[in-house]
């Protein structure tokens, strides 16, 4: 078991902004680190490579065990989901990089390292969580727009197949072809091509891009910032909760010590 001023410091200096600041810049550190082994370096590089690598491990590994410590309720710690994630990239990364039947497991898992970036920082935890719970509202835009893509692929297939197979020859190809359309990838050619059999096809297209590209994606903008905007209030108020406590305590304290002075007082006069 741990003592309680060993958990009382950890705690402190897990709330340590300055702590804070070096385990990010030593994500940073690795998210480099990864970067360079992608690239051709001559070899005297690449043992610093490796002894940087176990250094960045080895230090994540202490940090997880502080934040481990720190926690009051040891099984609370693991029913946050960042806290399991920050755990097994840990807990995989002490595989060693070899040519062992793991090795490229550990590479893969070193990778995301760079995602502990998330853990740490409170608001792009905020924005993870947000789009998490943004995607079944997104589910049924995605629904929307499918249809909205089918039928015009139907639509399109019928009217512009006998112009251009490759383009339009099965409704497959078309949604494709829409795809291409919606994210102005040329779209202007397919419109061209079909607008020499049917001059006022633009329509077509002009619809479309309405539905697609500028409805939906303001309907999608629009439910993400909804979200956000209640995980930002969630946030606020458990921190102004968390202050409240804080000073109930530290108030409380005040009153035990005023009246253990006053109650040494009285023994003195005694």
């Amino acid at each position: 078991m741990v003592s309680g001023g060993i958990q009382q410091s950890f705690f402190k200096l897990k709330n340590n902004r300055i702590f804070e600041f070096v385990v990010i810049a030593i994500i940073l550190v690795s998210a480099l680190e990864i970067g360079a082994k992608t690239y051709h370096l001559p070899e005297n590089v690449i043992p610093f490579l490796k002894i940087l690598d176990w250094f960045v491990t080895i230090f994540f590994l202490i940090e997880i065990s502080i934040r481990f410590i720190a926690e009051p309720n040891k099984k609370a710690f693991f029913k946050d989901g960042w806290n399991v994630f920050d755990t097994l990239v840990v807990v995989i990364s002490l595989i060693p990089i070899n040519e062992s039947e793991m090795a490229l497991l550990a590479r893969l898992v070193r990778v995301f390292r760079v995602l502990r970036m998330v853990s740490v920082i409170p608001e792009l935890r905020v924005l993870i969580s947000s789009l998490v719970k943004a995607l079944p509202q997104l589910g049924y835009v995605m629904l929307l727009m499918f249809i909205i893509f089918y039928i015009y692929a139907a639509i399109g297939s019928h009217l512009f197949g006998e112009i251009n197979e490759v383009l339009w020859g099965n409704i497959a190809i078309a949604m494709l072809t829409l795809f291409r359309v919606m994210t102005f990838e040329d779209w202007t050619d397919v419109q061209y091509e079909t607008m020499e059999v049917y001059p006022l096809s633009w329509i077509f297209y002009l619809t479309f891009i309405f539905f697609t590209a500028f409805a939906f994606l303001n309907m999608v903008i629009g439910i993400v910032v909804s979200v956000m905007e209640e995980e930002n209030h969630k946030m606020r108020m458990q921190k102004n909760e968390e202050q409240g406590k804080e000073e109930v305590t530290l108030e409380a304290l005040y009153k035990e010590i005023q009246s253990l002075k006053e109650e040494l007082r009285k023994n003195a006069r005694e």
